[in-house]
């Protein structure tokens, strides 16, 4: 048993899985920093920075928009703002376009469904500010194709 061959072998497969033990570890390290620290190896590196808008600037204007918000400067505005965005963004109610009694619908589908309390008194004014300014246009996003020279796809 006490053949040189073989402990040369041995110590070989020992040195063998200790070196592969050591790669797990290096790796198991890299992996957990990297959940730490997310941004870690990667490749874009712009530095995004947060800024808080000052109390002044929340209500500045620009071309008759309310700036913060994209609402449409009017007398009713701080009423609207006041309704409709502690719940949600102020883009939700600019993209979409309703007559009054399309408001008044999502208005009691809001109260029906997602907890929206009783406006009271300020319904009116709310539904009115929203149908003068984001009421249905006239015009779509495009206009209706014609005289369009339609072909087969072959295979």
């Amino acid at each position: 048993m006490n053949n040189p061959e073989f402990f040369k072998k041995i110590k070989s497969v020992y040195n063998t899985v200790v070196l592969f033990f050591i790669l797990i570890m290096v790796f198991a390290a890299g992996l957990m920093y990297k959940v730490i620290n997310p941004s870690f190896l990667s490749f874009n590196r712009e530095t995004t920075q947060e800024s808080y808008s000052n109390v002044e600037d929340f209500n500045a204007m620009e071309d008759g928009i309310h700036v913060k918000t994209g609402f449409k400067n009017d007398k009713d505005l701080p009423l609207v703002i006041a309704s409709c965005t502690p719940c949600h963004s102020a883009k939700l109610v600019t993209q979409n376009r309703a007559t009054k009694d399309g408001w008044i619908s999502i208005i009691r589908w809001m109260q029906d469904t997602q907890n929206l309390w009783d406006l009271g008194e300020h319904e009116a004014p709310i539904i009115s500010y929203l149908a003068k300014y984001y009421g249905p246009e006239d015009k779509g996003r495009r206009e209706v194709l014609t005289n369009i020279e339609w072909y087969d796809l072959e295979d």
